[in-house]
């Protein structure tokens, strides 16, 4: 296999598994045929086949394992598994870590032992992955890892638009430097609040999550783009068809130019409409949380219980028509 094949592999074998994720999160919570199309929309997402399979990035990677966490811990009751899938996808990507403290949450909420396996879980697959690096290069891990601010072009989002309406440079400055610690705050503390109030809407809470960081981003990729694209399929089918169009034509269009991170003046406007289809996305799918059941049991768990639950006995001599 050419090394052009083996760096795409993972992505798009990560893709490929996320779409199988979708689609259970998706049939636990609606119609089988809608899950089906979710589950179809991540596969054939443009933006995912443009940024996995031709890029290679490993973002998606990282998401795949972020809503696989979501999906064990709430759906499957696996918590150890659960654990074990959280610490991979921060592993791979620390973009994820946004996502982390709604799962502990979940946790919490599950009562101490499902706490104490996640936890577990959790717990020693950092320390194996992150242990040697805490130990060896700290220096390394902070300014690389927790500190990693993006590249400087004014591309995406917040800092596009406060580039184009002529904002002050300090202010842009600061949104880009220190002041995107305040974004990132934010995602987390949307997603904990969403996270507890709807426990049993998880895999969505993840999926809202991933979906502001890449709204707030004050950093601009194309490879971001990924963030939201399976994500917004769990909101919903609709929701995931229309990010997907718009933002893959934007990754198809960025990556066919003299520069991926050098959009031409039609990927700008382009990605300037995807922002604002992704923010009325995020606003549906934290009404469709809200919406739902506090303990909303899924569709299968229902159903299991209506087989098991005991049938009223029929009196003697009674006719049925």
């Amino acid at each position: 296999m050419s090394f052009g094949t083996l760096i795409r592999s993972p992505a798009s074998i990560a893709d490929f598994f996320c779409a199988l994720v979708v689609f259970e999160i998706v049939r636990r919570r609606g119609s089988l045929r809608t899950a089906v199309a979710c589950g179809a929309g991540v596969a054939l997402s443009p933006v995912l086949i443009a940024t996995s399979g031709y890029h290679g990035n490993t973002d998606a990677v990282a998401v795949t394992f972020a809503l696989a966490a979501a999906y064990l811990l709430a759906d499957r009751k696996a918590p150890l598994a659960a654990g074990v899938a959280a610490a991979l996808c921060i592993s791979v990507k620390f973009i994820p870590v946004v996502v982390i403290p709604a799962l502990f949450v979940v946790a919490l909420r599950g009562g101490r032992p499902v706490f104490v396996r996640f936890t577990a879980g959790f717990a020693a697959l950092i320390a194996l992955v992150w242990g040697p690096v805490l130990v060896t290069v700290p220096e390394n891990l902070k300014e690389n890892v927790l500190e990693y601010a993006g590249g400087n072009y004014r591309l995406w989002g917040l800092v596009r638009f406060a580039d184009v309406l002529g904002l002050p440079e300090p202010f842009i400055a600061f949104i880009r430097g220190e002041g995107h610690f305040l974004f990132v705050l934010i995602c987390v503390a949307v997603g904990v609040w969403l996270a507890w109030v709807r426990p049993a809407q998880l895999p969505g809470v993840v999926a809202v999550t991933m979906g502001l960081l890449l709204l707030l981003s004050t950093a601009s990729a194309l490879q971001y783009l990924t963030w939201a694209a399976a994500a917004m399929f769990v909101i919903g089918f609709w929701e995931g068809l229309a990010y997907s169009c718009l933002l893959g034509w934007t990754a198809v269009l960025g990556y066919q130019g003299r520069s991926a991170v050098r959009w031409s003046e039609t990927v700008l406007q382009l990605g300037a409409a995807g922002w604002f289809v992704l923010a009325i996305g995020l606003v549906t799918g934290v009404r469709k949380i809200l919406a739902a059941p506090p303990d909303a049991p899924s569709p299968t768990s229902a159903e299991r219980a209506s087989v098991t639950a005991p049938r009223a006995s029929q009196p003697s001599g009674s006719a049925v028509k």
